[in-house]
């Protein structure tokens, strides 16, 4: 029998957090999730949605502005912190969550479609981790001290497969991990953690991906339900996960995974010192000569992952 552990109080109580794509889908939920927690929430898409958000918040007792633009841009970046400073006195929490995806195989995909996927997911990213990253390192020196802040990345389990119509998507997504590890080694020091996130939610983004139909089952959320996902982003961002940064995980259903780091699987050496043609044929040939056809660095196998308690 399983226990479950109920929050006592708010964890967020005073912080503020910024969610990009927070207009819709895994963003809202995260924005919403966030608020219920205490945290005051600087909601941001590119059109009306981010208002209605911001509503449903302050309906249900928080705090919240909205910032509409595109987060690709690094002015963009810098509103977003300047909107936390200004409109509620603090910035503490980051979650990178804006995305778009232009699907199409290598052989037919445009220079726009692999410019916009990188702009809005990648750069995005970027734009608003360095503009947060300025405020934060500027604070911590201010007061000669560590302060508390929290980055959570989106990324996705495309980068782990390599899929195949989304080359553009899976490069933005490889792109956020070593993002996402670059910013957790840069501002350890002042007190900052960093992490990503590989989500599975049922959202309009990936109608296509979830195409079964939603699980109803009374008082137990869908498997894919965005708001399974948030909840643990809002553990990320809370004191609790203080001593989690540079990881990333697959997060779904009842489920939350933790990836390892590649490793060495195998050392060639040469034998005089420099290797020859010659001797890199005699060396790595026979050693792939019988790999399957799938065995590469494509983690596959993480596909396999299922859910345990909600399929009891």
């Amino acid at each position: 029998m399983s226990t479950r552990v109920h929050d006592t109080g708010s964890q967020l109580s005073g912080r503020t957090a910024v969610v990009t794509g927070s207009g819709a889908g895994l963003g809202r939920a995260e924005a919403l999730a966030l608020a219920e927690q205490g945290a005051n929430v600087v909601v941001n898409d590119l059109g009306p949605d981010a208002d209605h958000v911001v509503a449903e918040i302050k309906q249900r007792g928080g705090n919240a502005v909205a910032v509409t633009g595109d987060v690709g841009s690094w002015a963009t970046g810098e509103e977003l912190v300047s909107a936390a400073l200004d409109s509620f006195g603090s910035l503490d929490i980051v979650v990178n969550n804006a995305g778009i995806i232009r699907d199409a195989m290598l052989f037919n995909l445009s220079e726009k479609d692999w410019d916009d996927v990188i702009h809005v997911h990648l750069k995005g990213h970027a734009a608003v981790s360095r503009a947060a990253a300025v405020h934060w390192r500027r604070r911590s020196k201010e007061l000669s001290a560590p302060i508390y802040g929290r980055v959570v990345n989106t990324s996705s389990e495309a980068f782990l497969f390599g899929s195949v119509g989304q080359p553009n998507y899976a490069a933005a997504k490889a792109g956020i991990v070593a993002l996402t590890l670059a910013t957790s080694r840069a501002l350890a020091k002042y007190g900052i953690t960093a992490n990503a996130i590989c989500p599975r939610a049922r959202t309009a983004m990936t109608v296509k991906v979830f195409t079964d139909e939603p699980i109803e089952t009374p008082g137990e959320l869908d498997p894919f339900a965005p708001e399974r996902v948030a909840t643990f982003v809002t553990y990320l961002a809370s004191p609790r996960a203080a001593s989690i940064s540079g990881q990333v995980f697959v997060v779904y259903a009842d489920l939350v995974a933790l990836m390892a780091a590649p490793v060495v699987e195998q050392k060639f050496t040469a034998a005089e010192g420099t290797f020859t043609v010659a001797e890199l044929d005699a060396t790595l040939t026979p050693y792939f000569a019988d790999r399957a056809p799938g065995q590469t660095f494509a983690a596959t196998s993480v596909a396999a992952l299922d859910t345990t308690a909600t399929n009891a």
